[in-house]
């Protein structure tokens, strides 16, 4: 069978566009999260109310456990729970800070945009051949508007894939208006991506 057929690529690239708009946000902290599992369980259990249930839920743990790191008497978790607790942490802290970051983007800033894919193009009925490309551009608040906007609504990326193609398409190969009218670029086969507000 030949690897034209093969689905596997499309697996690596499920969560890039998600994950990158993830990274692009941890970024504009202004002070480090929380490193260790007691300062993190600590931070965690103020932002769940104080409840030890809540907290012990959300990590998918015992509530003698959270109690047992609040006391210091654990210290080092296992690797699941170790992953739970930076995600958690870091997709809790400092809201205030992200939110001024995607409210600057979306209306006056945009983004900067870094991304390895497969980019394959049509122009008035015809087709040029496509082929891999590392792009560096900006993408206008217009466009971050939306994107933020479908990742908040719970957009797949497979949803995401066409709204940054056509932000790529009106900075980059089109130059915001100034040439080659008409044309449409999809990337498939994302490699790597990286936003920056």
């Amino acid at each position: 069978m030949s690897d034209s057929n093969d689905t596997q690529p499309s697996a690596p690239r499920r969560n890039r566009v998600l994950d990158a708009l993830v990274r692009a946000e941890r970024k504009v902290f202004t002070r480090p999260a929380p490193k260790s599992a007691k300062a993190q369980v600590e931070f965690l259990y103020k932002r769940a109310k104080q409840s030890t249930k809540a907290l012990a839920e959300q990590l998918g743990v015992s509530t003698r456990t959270v109690q047992r790191y609040r006391a210091g008497q654990l210290t080092k978790p296992q690797k699941k729970l170790q992953a739970a607790l930076v995600e958690e942490t870091e997709s809790q802290w400092q809201p205030q800070v992200r939110a001024q970051a995607r409210e600057r983007a979306a209306t006056s800033s945009g983004m900067m945009v870094e991304v390895t894919a497969y980019f394959g193009f049509t122009c008035s009925g015809s087709s040029d051949d496509g082929r891999e490309r590392t792009i560096t551009t900006p993408i206008s608040p217009g466009y971050v508007k939306e994107i933020l906007r479908l990742q908040e609504a719970g957009a797949t990326e497979e949803d995401l894939h066409p709204i940054v193609a056509d932000a790529i398409t009106e900075s980059y190969f089109t130059e915001w208006g100034t040439r080659a009218d008409g044309l449409r670029a999809d990337f498939t086969h994302v490699r790597s991506i990286d936003f920056q507000f």
